[in-house]
């Protein structure tokens, strides 16, 4: 069930839309944009423990540092885990970034169309038709294991309970 939640951006108020997922939940299926033409989808990730590091846009520090450090620690985690970037950017500008960071081992997906991911997820913040800053860890069944959607979006995540829900899969 859709629902609007607070949280805030510098301390200003915004409205997360969607429904609240938790962990035990099934995650919703989504269709992300890799390029202007090509989509991906759950099933493209079968099989797979997925951290999912949702960002409101590549081009800024907390994004930027987010995206870095999970690029990191991919390659630490196995061939049996995948991690997943999402941001309402246009699927060029992610391009760009990852050629410019060296970012080579996170998939950087795109919700720039319709922002199904973010309705779907409960991280669509309505004013700016952005996603909320949020960390999503799933199993290889889908099922989703570990969730944090945060209440500002400038803060950083927990990065050491993200990577520790995943290690706890693997």
């Amino acid at each position: 069930m859709s629902q609007e939640r607070a949280a805030t951006l510098k301390g200003n108020p915004i409205t997360l839309i969607g429904p609240v997922l938790k962990a035990g939940d099934s995650a919703p299926d989504f269709s992300l944009n890799k390029n202007l033409l090509e989509t991906s989808s759950l099933q493209d990730y079968a099989g797979k423990v997925k951290l999912i590091s949702v960002v409101p846009s590549i081009d800024t520090g907390v994004c930027d540092a987010q995206t870095r450090r999970f690029n990191e620690e991919a390659s630490k985690l196995g061939d049996n885990v995948v991690i997943i970037t999402v941001s309402a950017d246009l699927p060029f500008a992610q391009a760009r970034w990852c050629a410019a960071a060296g970012v080579d081992r996170v998939f950087l997906l795109s919700d720039y169309k319709e922002n199904s991911f973010g309705k779907s997820y409960g991280v669509l913040i309505k004013e700016l038709h952005l996603d909320m800053r949020s960390i999503f860890v799933l199993d290889a069944n889908n099922q989703i294991t570990y969730v944090e959607v945060l209440k500002e979006m400038t803060e950083h995540p927990d990065y050491e309970a993200a990577i520790a829900a995943v290690k706890n899969l693997i």
